[in-house]
C-alpha cells in the first residue's frame, strides 16, 4: 500500500536549478512528485546540493513557480525545504499543528495551484506528533482545542486498538495508527472540501499524495493509496 523511497540519487538533476515559468509548466504530477522522493534520498544519505541561495532569492525576486506544495506540521524537525532538499522558490510550505486542513489552508492550496501553478499537493504527517498525541489523549488547551477537534475523527477511526486503556499518547502503535489515518483523511477533505482542486486533480493537472516523515531516520514514505492524479484514480476518494 505504500511506496517507499529505494533509489539514492548519485549526482544533482537538472531540476535543482531556480524554476522558471518555461521548467514549471514542463513539470507533471507525476514529476514532481519523483523530484521529491530524489531529494529526501538525498537528505537522508547527506548529499544535499549546493546552493547559492542568495542568487536564487534574486532570480525569484520578481516571481515564484513552485512544483509543489507541502502541507506539514509546525514541528521544527520537519522543515520540508530541508528533508525534501529543495531551494527558494521550489516549493510552497503550508504548516499547521498536526497537518490538519481548514478552510484557509484550502484557499492557501487553491492558490498554490491554480493562480501559481504548483503541480503536486503533498499532506506531510511525522512520528512522534506532539498534536497527534494531545488528540489522542483529548486535550482541551484554550485554542487548541478547536485544532485538535479536527484530529479527534481519526482517534475514533482507529480500530486496531480495542482496550480502551490503550488508547492515548503512551500507546506508540496507537500514536502512529492515528498519524496515518489524519493523512488520509486530510487528502479526502482536500478533495471533497475544493471544486477547484478536484477538478485540476481529475484532469491529471495536479496530483495529490499523504506522506509521513520519520524523525529519526529521516525518510518519507508516501502513501501509495492516497495518491490521486487523473480522474481514475479519483475513485480511490471515499468519506
Amino acid at each position: 500500500m505504500f511506496a517507499a523511497i529505494s533509489t539514492v540519487p548519485k549526482q544533482a538533476a537538472t531540476h535543482m536549478k531556480t524554476h522558471t515559468s518555461q521548467t514549471q509548466a514542463t513539470v507533471t504530477p507525476a514529476l514532481a512528485l519523483q523530484f521529491l522522493k530524489e531529494g529526501n534520498a538525498r537528505f537522508v544519505n547527506n548529499l544535499r546540493v549546493s546552493r547559492d541561495l542568495l542568487q536564487q532569492a534574486n532570480e525569484t525576486r520578481d516571481g515564484q513557480w513552485p512544483f509543489a506544495t507541502i502541507v506539514s506540521c509546525i514541528d521544527s524537525r520537519t522543515s520540508a525545504e530541508l528533508i525534501f532538499d529543495q531551494g527558494l522558490g521550489d516549493i510552497f510550505s503550508v504548516r499547521i499543528a498536526g497537518n490538519v486542513i481548514n478552510t484557509d489552508i484550502i484557499g492557501s492550496l487553491e492558490f498554490a495551484c491554480h493562480v501559481a501553478g504548483s503541480k503536486l499537493i503533498v499532506v506531510l504527517a511525522h512520528t512522534s506528533c506532539g498534536a497527534i498525541k494531545g488528540a489522542c489523549d483529548h486535550v482541551e488547551l484554550g485554542n487548541l482545542t478547536e485544532l485538535l477537534s479536527k484530529i479527534q475523527p481519526a482517534v475514533y477511526e482507529e480500530s486496531q486498538t480495542p482496550d480502551p486503556a490503550m488508547r492515548n499518547s503512551k500507546n506508540i502503535a496507537f500514536v502512529e495508527n492515528v498519524a496515518d489515518l489524519n493523512v488520509r483523511r486530510s487528502v479526502r477533505s482536500i478533495i471533497n472540501r475544493s471544486y477547484i482542486l478536484e477538478h485540476m486533480i481529475a484532469a491529471g493537472k495536479v496530483g495529490i499524495i499523504g506522506a509521513k516523515h520519520d524523525l529519526a531516520s529521516g525518510e518519507v514514505t508516501f502513501f501509495g493509496d492516497t495518491w490521486l492524479h487523473d480522474k481514475a484514480s479519483m475513485g480511490n476518494v471515499a468519506g
